[in-house]
């Protein structure tokens, strides 16, 4: 199916309008954080069941991917897109209202699954409007660094927001910012193309996918808090295992399966979606132990910890654009290595900076140059994710890689948090400070040490300089130059 042909300001508004919308998605994955204590006062959440706030967006988010993904091949991507941006307003409207836990918590729920919808959508959009190459590459930079702004926002509006208006305006900021991006997509955003073929939903492989994965996330986020012993975790990571155990025959059975397993032949699409995982499960977890450490051992303000994310934020959006130009011009698997092997340099850098008695000043050498790698890796793992897919299944593509994001998420908080806490039990004061510092420390060198996995999931791509260079050029315009950076 041919990209279809725009002029060049309705492309570059429809780029801003998804570039907003995944602003919006990453804002809503930090803002909560600095509210928890202000909402568990108000509602009367005991201190260790806050964390349901946190896990129930990530619980279904995650579930939900797979099937957000087909969702965009199926009932069209724009329709998803709006619908899930709605999903959004109408969920944080509910969840700024709430005044009891269960309330919040169905909210944050809904919220969830409307992250798992508007994700795929808008990273499809991104994939079928422009085409294979440049353009893609360009737009997918753009894509890229309003996520990090939406991360830098994130943490800085949670502070601002929770202490000038209280708890229920980390929600509240959500209603119009979603709403008004969902009624001007309705007016910007390509409409959905005519399907000249009946496809079927596969209800059994969606709802066995669905549940394995989300009890699977469940099991995971919730395991360093309860303990891997606990019965709970272990009969969810039975049922999982066995969920997908079921979603794997029901797909070999399907005569339209939810996810072709073929799509993974595809080389580019199975490394781009073997390094999501290892991205999140290496980088991905460096926010949380940062925050850890500035708040918990060096008493950093939810504010002031905000403005201390400022500065990996900025790195981050400059490695994303650079992450685009370097694979225009040398291709996926240069830019890979290269963005992994900075990013390990300096995420080990990084690990001098975790001390009781170090300043911020001993980070940020290490915030900058790891900052960059994470910036160039995002950038080229989506292109690869990507490249080679037909634009009817680009939908299930970007909701498996996504998928394997969020599950890399998810194992390396879990495998980490353990780590990180061993030993720090009965501990208090200065002594309590220290072992969360060491720990840190230890979770940052086995971070670094990990990314390095990624030079070898980097060399499985095609060794080819840039497909991109010899892209057509005749099929999608340029973005604007505003809007392309």
């Amino acid at each position: 199916m041919p990209v279809t042909p725009l002029s060049p300001a309705r492309l570059g508004w429809t780029l801003v309008l998804l570039a907003l919308g995944q602003a919006v998605f990453a804002l809503d994955l930090n803002i909560v954080f600095v509210a928890l204590p202000e909402i568990g006062t108000d509602l009367g959440f005991p201190g260790q069941t806050q964390q349901l706030l946190v896990s129930a967006y990530v619980v279904f988010a995650g579930g939900f991917l797979l099937l957000g993904g087909r969702a965009c091949d199926l009932l069209g991507r724009r329709r998803v897109f709006v619908g899930a941006l709605v999903l959004y307003a109408l969920s944080s409207l509910a969840g700024g209202l709430a005044r009891s836990p269960e309330v919040i918590v169905a909210a944050r729920i809904v919220q969830g699954i409307g992250g798992a919808l508007l994700l795929p959508a808008i990273l499809s959009l991104v994939n079928t409007l422009f085409e294979e190459g440049p353009r893609r590459n360009r737009a997918l930079a753009v894509w890229g660094g309003a996520g990090a702004s939406g991360l830098t926002l994130g943490a800085l509006l949670g502070g601002v927001l929770t202490e000038g208006f209280g708890w229920p305006a980390v929600f509240f900021v959500n209603v119009p910012l979603a709403g008004a991006i969902a009624v001007a997509a309705v007016f910007v955003v390509p409409p959905d193309p005519a399907r000249t073929e009946r496809r079927r939903f596969d209800l059994p492989g969606a709802l066995t996918v669905t549940a394995g994965a989300t009890l699977l996330v469940f099991a995971l986020v919730e395991a360093p808090e309860r303990g891997w012993a606990d019965l709970w975790i272990l009969g969810s990571l039975a049922a999982a295992l066995l969920l997908l155990a079921a979603f794997a025959l029901v797909e070999t059975r399907s005569a339209d399966p939810l996810m072709p397993f073929r799509l993974f032949r595809n080389r580019s699409l199975s490394a781009g979606a073997a390094i999501t995982f290892l991205y999140m499960a290496t980088f991905g977890v460096l926010p949380y132990f940062l925050t850890v450490l500035l708040q918990s051992v060096h008493g950093y303000s939810a504010l002031e910890t905000g403005l201390a994310f400022l500065v990996p934020s900025l790195a981050i959006a400059a490695g994303t654009q650079l992450g685009e130009r370097l694979t225009t011009r040398a291709g996926l698997r240069p830019t890979l290595l290269g963005g992994f092997a900075v990013g390990a340099v300096g995420t080990a850098a990084l690990a001098a900076g975790f001390d009781a008695d170090a300043g911020y000043l001993a980070l940020l050498p290490g915030l900058v140059v790891s900052g960059l790698g994470q910036g160039v890796v995002w950038t080229a793992m989506w292109i690869a994710a990507a490249a080679g897919t037909a634009a009817e299944e680009q939908g299930i593509a970007s909701g498996a890689a996504s998928t394997t994001m969020n599950l890399g998420n998810a194992i390396g908080l879990a495998l980490f948090t353990a780590l990180a806490d061993a030993g720090s039990d009965g501990l208090s004061g200065r002594e309590l400070a220290r072992a969360t510092a060491d720990g840190g420390f230890l979770v940052v060198l086995l971070a670094a040490a990990g990314m390095l996995l990624g030079l070898l999931l980097a060399l499985a791509l095609r060794p080819a300089r840039a497909d991109a260079r010899s892209a057509p050029t005749a099929v999608a315009p340029d973005c604007p130059t505003a809007v392309s950076g």
